[in-house]
């Protein structure tokens, strides 16, 4: 029971829940707050049945509703009566007032018109009003991007265009995009890139007609830079010699005096320049006009295209250095070529050292020495070719200055220019080339010019005169009263002066060449060398060797060279002077003039001993000897008087020279004569030769033997000039004693009185005796008397003549 209890109750409690769970959903369909499918489904999903218990469940609800609107119905019906009786009532009243209402709004219409028509006026102006408003704000807008791009305009037409280009950045970037809805705007726009292209056309073009002027004005900008450079060098370089007390004291006097003059003028001079200029001073740079450069770098980088203009510039700028390093084809006939070639270069390198320091990355450090190491190069070849073609020392001494100038110019610039120094050393051979070859023509033109005679002087001031040219000293010389003669002729001090302007040609190519006192001294004095051994010793071989030249010439010249050797000293402490390097310095050169003035006189000895030669052969040339003459004329020959007298006349101009080259051209005179003669005996085309001629060629002989013994030179020990004729006498002696046996007795031993007779000799001088006598004998035959005297001695000659060739056969053996 109590389980039967509870399932009943179980199902009291379901059929409660299920009635409250479709009441529930009527409210949920009722409220329109959920939707219907799911309520519907919330109560299908229970039972089978519950369909049917549903629909009851919501038609009891419907009655209920129906039941409740009809007791609302009936609860007011009689109000709703009321107000439809209450509405037909004021029907009436309303359609009066509807004619009313009509009458008023007809009434109300008409007064409004005019109201209505200002209205309308009104609303129009204020239109108007608005839309005037809105332009004003539209033009207020726009006028700036007009007057922006008016000033571009106005910057285009004055050529500032990199002003229009910043115009062309800020129309773009802040006024054009606020009013790129209008067409002008468009246009703007279309036209900004064609103003562009424009403006870099234009700067182009200008840079074009820049690099253009810089070419053709180059040549002028080098030349300010060179001019500037050289006087502010000529400026210290004055300072610096006027605060140096002690400049040039040790220079020669009389060429001190000139330099100190000179240095006195051109300080002055420079000062002068220094306050005349000091107000205005152009610069190189001042005379170009860099804006286009300027202008056309910032063009084109505002436009992004600075690599292009760069590379394009640089391409430039090498493309008209090959131009400028190109030389003339005869820039080496004159200084001016050469000034003109490096003014064009200079002028170059200062545009472009310029523009490295007024431009950011244009040019760089390594650019400008890369271009400046390709320039010097060819600057370098180029001053090779053409320097080897100036032969005018005065050009090359030029072309040093203006390498100098042209270096110190670049120098200061910031370019290395060592191998320009070093270039100078080449050409300061060359030069030395030239001078040595302008001061052989100035040696040569001296000794045409030269007398080769002793200089007179007649008074003290004409003897100052010499001695302050040359260092002329002789106390013996000097205790002679005037007029009185220098043992040196006028060449001397010509020379020695000359010799002096060298050393001065030279020192002004070592000037401004940065080298050491020591190295100038050492340059000096190997330029010196050369023109002594080399220049001179040579001038001086030629003139010796000279036709012309006479023995008295000769003579002078020894003397000369003698006194220019001993001058040799003073050309060293004028050396010394100059440079102040003091000769008892390990590294300083001496000079070689002993040795070349040595081995010019030694040349000009043989040259006497030659020419006196030559004299006496000419002397001989003229004798004529009757070879076939019964007997002697009684006296010695005129053409051997003649000779006698003219070396004896000689003899006497050698009392100037040193004993020994006197005793020497004396001896040597002697010999040749002795020889001479003794050929003229043995000469083959003279086939027989008479005793009367024997004693005629004796009695010559007689007289050079007195010639020899009266000591035409002093010096000479006892008979040792005579003994230049001791073999003519011996032989003259045993013809005229006729003491043969003595001869044959005697050969070979050192005591024998005919020592110096050789055989052969002896037996060719027979032989022609022998056909003399014989020859001699057929045409005396009309004595018969002396037939058989005749007979005899020929018989001997005969005897003599086996002997004697017996003798030389048998030393033709034993040699």
């Amino acid at each position: 029971m109590a389980r039967k209890s509870k399932s009943n109750l179980s199902e009291l409690y379901l059929e409660e829940n299920k009635d409250q769970i479709y009441e529930n959903a009527l409210a949920e369909i009722q409220s329109f707050e959920l939707l219907l499918g799911t309520t519907l489904r919330s109560v299908y999903d229970d039972q089978p049945n519950a369909h049917q218990k549903f629909m009851e469940k919501l038609d009891a609800c419907i009655r209920n509703h129906d039941r409740e609107i009809e007791k609302m119905c009936n609860f007011h019906h009689q109000g709703f009566v009321d107000a439809i009786t209450e509405l037909l009532k004021v029907r009436a009243d309303a359609e009066k007032l509807k004619v009313q209402v009509t009458d008023t709004n007809r009434r109300l219409q008409d007064a409004g018109k005019e109201v209505i028509a200002q209205t309308e006026e009104i609303i129009r102006c204020r239109v108007q009003q608005r839309n005037i408003t809105t332009v004003v704000e539209k033009l207020q807008l726009c006028l700036p991007v007009l007057e922006m791009y008016s000033k571009l305009k106005e910057q285009m037409s004055v050529k500032r265009y990199y002003s229009a280009l910043k115009t062309m950045e800020q129309l773009e970037n802040l006024y054009l995009p606020r009013v790129s809805q209008y067409r002008f705007c468009q246009i703007m726009i279309e036209n900004l890139p064609k103003l562009r292209e424009e403006i870099k056309e234009i700067s182009m073009s200008d840079l074009k007609d820049f690099l253009e002027s810089i070419r053709k004005h180059s040549d002028r900008i080098g030349e300010t830079a060179m001019k500037q450079a050289q006087q502010q060098k000529t400026f210290s370089t004055a300072l610096q010699k006027q605060n140096n007390v002690n400049y040039g004291r040790n220079m020669h006097l009389g060429r001190n005096r000139i330099l100190e003059s000179k240095n006195e003028i051109t300080l002055k001079r420079t000062f002068e320049d220094e306050d005349e200029h000091e107000e205005e001073v152009l610069t190189a740079q001042d005379l170009v006009d860099f804006s286009p450069v300027y202008r056309c770098l910032h063009i084109y980088s505002v436009l992004g295209d600075g690599e292009i203009f760069e590379n394009y510039y640089r391409k430039q700028r090498r493309k008209q250095a090959r131009l400028v390093l190109q030389p003339q084809s005869s820039m080496h006939e004159t200084v001016e070529g050469y000034r003109r070639y490096f003014s064009q270069i200079v002028g170059f390198f200062v545009v472009e050292d310029h523009i490295l320091h007024v431009t950011q990355g244009l040019v760089t450090r390594t650019y400008t020495d890369e271009l400046w190491n390709m320039a010097l190069s060819k600057i370098i070849a180029v001053l090779r070719t053409h320097s080897s073609y100036c032969s005018d020392p005065d050009l090359v001494l030029e072309l040093k200055n203006l390498i100098v100038v042209f270096a110190d110019t670049l120098q200061g610039y910031g370019f290395p220019v060592n191998r320009l120094f070093d270039l100078l050393f080449e050409i300061r051979d060359q030069y030395n080339e030239t001078l040595l070859k302008k001061w052989s023509g100035l040696f040569r033109d001296i000794f045409e010019a030269d007398n080769y005679s002793p200089i007179p002087v007649a008074n003290e001031e004409e003897y100052r005169i010499v001695i302050s040219k040359f260092p002329f000293q002789d106390p013996e010389l000097d205790k002679q009263s005037f007029p009185k003669k220098l043992p040196m002729s006028q060449s001397v001090p010509q020379i020695y002066m000359q010799v002096k302007e060298f050393i001065y040609a030279s020192l002004k190519f070592s000037e401004s060449l940065h080298r050491s006192s020591t190295e100038i001294d050492d340059m000096l004095r190997k330029s010196t060398n050369l023109l002594l051994t080399r220049t001179l010793s040579s001038c001086l071989q030629n003139l010796i060797k000279k036709p012309h030249i006479g023995l008295t010439e000769l003579v002078q010249i020894i003397i000369n060279t003698t006194h220019l050797e001993q001058a040799c000293k003073y050309l060293e402490d004028f050396i010394s002077n100059i440079t102040n390097i003091s000769q008892l310095t390990v590294h300083t050169a001496r000079l070689y003039g002993l040795s070349t003035f040595k081995d010019a006189r030694h040349a000009a000895e043989g040259e006497i001993y030659t020419k006196l030669n030559q004299k006496i052969d000419e002397f001989i040339q003229i004798a004529d000897y009757d070879w076939t003459m019964s007997e002697s004329d009684g006296r010695a020959s005129g053409y051997l008087m003649d000779l006698i007298n003219f070396l004896r006349s000689t003899f006497q101009v050698f009392t100037h020279l040193p004993g020994k080259v006197a005793q020497t051209a004396c001896m040597s005179a002697c010999q040749h004569l002795s020889m001479s003669l003794m050929q003229m005996l043995l000469d083959s085309e003279l086939k027989q030769i008479s005793m009367g001629a024997i004693q005629q060629f004796n009695l010559d002989v007689i007289q050079c033997e007195l010639f020899a013994s009266s000591e035409p030179v002093p010096g000479f020990q006892g008979d040792t000039l005579q003994l230049a004729f001791i073999d003519l006498r011996q032989l003259l002696d045993l013809f005229m004693v006729w003491d043969w046996s003595t001869y044959l007795a005697d050969y070979g031993q050192a005591t024998s009185k005919y020592l110096r007779v050789n055989p052969s000799t002896a037996l060719t001088l027979l032989e022609k005796v022998h056909r003399g006598m014989k020859d001699s004998s057929k045409k005396n035959n009309i004595f018969a008397q002396f037939r058989k005297n005749d007979r005899d001695k020929q018989k001997l000659i005969e005897t003599v003549v086996k002997q004697l060739r017996s003798l030389v056969n048998g030393m033709s053996q034993h040699t």
